[in-house]
């Protein structure tokens, strides 16, 4: 069959959607009726290379740019897809794409509709595999593991999420890039409080040079020393194409990679959140190792520390940290924070709206809007990360600006007083949390409600209402909740302390102890 023809029948679908949203039951329907104009069965695909093709760029294309679907025309397109298939190397399908469209106008095209190539690709090769498997035919087997980052899929959401609004921090990246141009290795670590930006520097910095990276995140549970070198081996060998290395250690590895770089390359692998790391055994956090291989760098992150808590030993290594709380970079901390404010004002289409309702509802000028609200975040991202949004969904509409929280400690103290959290109907709200807080680990609601012994609708509600707070992800079928970020867990640890009298927190312990004592029964 032609994909000549598959294609420019697409595109008769592309051009209304452009300008229209199709929701998923109108797409699906429309997948099938393409489906079935080219006599292909909905249910069952065919066994055949080029019948899979094509069908997966049916149940692919549906809506998609003209630009994209041309690139999956092509003869050399389909080619490189098939021996990256075949040879289990999905980045070698990117950049062999990447070569294909240099200079081409059709890669003018796809930059002008600002489509993220990779991201296209990749859907597209999941869809083919989903097909493939569905053919049940036995030549496409083994199924590849289609990721085109070179960085784990586990962390996609959280640097895309990280990266979203973005701004500024320049000061950072080229302190490390003078860093790394001055030395033939090293270790370099941005330090600085919860909420100044850590980890959205180590996002950035991940998603702009597409560096091998794991972020250490205490409770996903994501924070030991053997995750952490699986992960970074795992990319190693995908990224370098090593063998024989399923089983090396982390300073092996680094030899093994060293000897395939060009004096021109570098390798650097970033690590978020060192501070989050569990790890009794003695020696450098994470096993990093005491020296490193020319051309070998570490961008890491971390909050302040005491001494004994650095464990990063490396004598004979260049090392360099850059402390954001410095006074020499508060200027510029507050002009990014500026600048972040400005985004959500003027540039994000979720919140500039409301956002610009509710200054122009009290007469505020946007600077005088962008300057105060600087001031009260402290330099804080994260305090701005939940106010800005908390101001457009109306949280904050009977507040002036001027009563708006100080700092993001102020701010969780400010919104636990609002949400009635210290009055006595409140506690098993914060029961719930401090379950969460306990357990450490992502837990789905029926066992929050089984803990805490309360009917599960009751629970999901708390849950909903504390939605932008907690972390949801899907565990083998069950949605589970975590606590969505370090400051805000410390600051729930906090409030056990303080509430000790009322014996929350043993409570808290009790009822786990009385879950698991039934579980095991």
């Amino acid at each position: 069959m032609s994909i000549d023809i598959v294609v420019n029948a697409l595109k008769s679908i592309a051009k209304p959607a452009a300008s229209l949203v199709i929701n998923q039951v109108q797409r699906n329907e429309t997948v099938v009726r393409t489906l079935k104009q080219f006599n292909f069965d909905p249910v069952q695909p065919p066994k055949d290379v080029d019948g899979v093709y094509v069908y997966s760029l049916i149940e692919y294309g549906v809506g998609k740019p003209e630009a994209i679907l041309n690139l999956f025309r092509e003869r050399e397109i389909k080619n490189a897809f098939w021996s990256a298939y075949t040879s289990n190397n999905p980045l070698g399908f990117c950049k062999e794409v990447e070569k294909f469209l240099h200079g081409k106008d059709l890669e003018y095209d796809i930059r002008l509709l600002r489509i993220e190539l990779r991201s296209q690709l990749e859907e597209f090769g999941e869809i083919f595999i989903q097909v493939a498997k569905r053919s049940k035919s036995k030549e496409f087997e083994p199924f590849p593991e289609w990721n085109l980052d070179e960085y784990p899929a586990e962390f996609k959401s959280l640097i895309r999420e990280k990266i979203r609004s973005f701004c500024g921090r320049k000061f950072v990246f080229e302190a490390f890039k003078q860093f790394c141009d001055k030395n033939r290795s090293g270790y370099f670590t941005v330090v600085g409080n919860a909420g100044m930006g850590k980890s959205t520097i180590a996002a950035k910095y991940v998603w702009d040079n597409k560096s091998p990276c794991y972020f250490n995140i205490r409770s996903d549970g994501r924070n030991r020393a053997e995750l952490f070198l699986d992960s970074i081996r795992k990319q190693l060998i995908k990224r370098y194409q090593l063998q024989n290395a399923e089983k090396a250690n982390l300073a092996d590895l680094l030899e093994h990679v060293s000897k395939k770089l060009t004096a021109s390359d570098r390798l650097v692998i970033v690590v978020d959140a060192l501070d989050e790391v569990e790890q009794e055994t003695g020696g450098n956090l994470l096993d990093l190792p005491p020296s490193l291989p020319e051309r070998v760098y570490f961008l890491l992150t971390r909050r302040p520390y005491t001494i004994d808590k650095k464990r990063l030993s490396a004598p004979d290594v260049p090392a360099e940290e850059l402390d954001l709380r410095g006074s020499q970079y508060v200027n510029l901390s507050n002009e990014d924070i500026k600048e972040y404010i400005r985004f959500f004002l003027n540039v994000d289409k979720d919140y500039k709206n409301t956002l610009r309702q509710w200054i122009q509802d009290r007469n505020i000028s946007d600077s005088d809007f962008v300057e105060q609200v600087a001031t009260k975040s402290e330099n804080n991202f994260m305090y701005l990360r939940y106010v800005l949004p908390g101001i457009a969904n109306g949280d904050y509409k009977d507040l002036s600006l001027k009563q708006l929280p100080d700092g993001l400690e102020d701010y969780y103290q400010v919104h636990w007083g609002r949400m009635g959290m210290d009055e006595k109907p409140q506690e098993i709200k914060v029961l719930i949390l401090f379950i969460l807080v306990e357990i450490g680990t992502p837990i789905p609601c029926e066992m929050i409600a089984d803990i805490a012994e309360q009917d599960e609708y009751d629970v999901q509600l708390v849950l909903d209402e504390w939605v932008e707070y907690l972390k949801l992800q899907n565990i083998k079928g069950e949605n589970c909740y975590s606590i969505y970020h370090a400051s805000f867990l410390d600051f729930l640890k906090a409030k056990r302390v303080l509430d000790s009298k009322r014996k929350l927190f043993q409570e808290v312990n009790q009822r786990i102890a009385d879950y698991l004592i039934r579980k095991m029964a």
